[in-house]
């Protein structure tokens, strides 16, 4: 199970659609498959290499302890339940999620948050009319719709996560 780190004082809230079973199992977002991880390595993000974040045991001590505390970065997902795939979440599943988010980033008023992937806010917002890049403010925080990690080259949601992290 994985457990979600929000706090006060975050510079970046990560939001993503829901996880992956083996994720889910290690208790770390986005470890069944390591590109988000290397792509905040990559993006300065991180200060940890690649090669520590590829091994299971130094990623899930990077997100228990500095992940929050460190670097002030947050994590939550849209619908919480892994699925392999995600037309496997039922239609009104992140309605939850969302009052979830949206409690979050009213109390804890992160700089930035940062949708992991259009799946992620087309199911928090409820809306397909919108483009990669900044949106809309969310209360008092700067709302940024990345790339998704695992599709395309990687130089852009490098250049993504820069951008959010020069606002945070």
């Amino acid at each position: 199970m994985i457990r979600y780190r929000v706090s006060k004082g975050m510079r970046i809230l990560f939001v993503g659609i829901n996880p992956h079973p083996g994720s889910y199992r290690r208790g770390v977002p986005f470890s069944n498959n390591k590109m988000f991880w290397y792509l905040l390595s990559r993006s300065g993000c991180i200060l940890e290499s690649i090669d520590e974040v590829r091994d299971d045991h130094r990623l899930k001590r990077l997100y228990n302890t500095k992940f929050n505390q460190v670097y002030k970065y947050g994590f939550l997902n849209v619908v919480n339940r892994p699925t392999r795939d995600i037309s496997m979440i039922i239609e009104g599943e992140e309605k939850r999620g969302r009052r979830t988010i949206l409690e979050s980033i009213k109390n804890y008023k992160p700089k930035v948050v940062c949708f992991i992937g259009k799946v992620a806010y087309e199911k928090f917002a409820g809306t397909k009319n919108f483009k990669s890049g900044w949106q809309d403010d969310i209360f008092f925080s700067k709302s940024f719709v990345m790339h998704f990690p695992l599709r395309g080259r990687a130089s852009v949601r490098i250049t993504d996560l820069k951008e959010v992290l020069k606002h945070s």
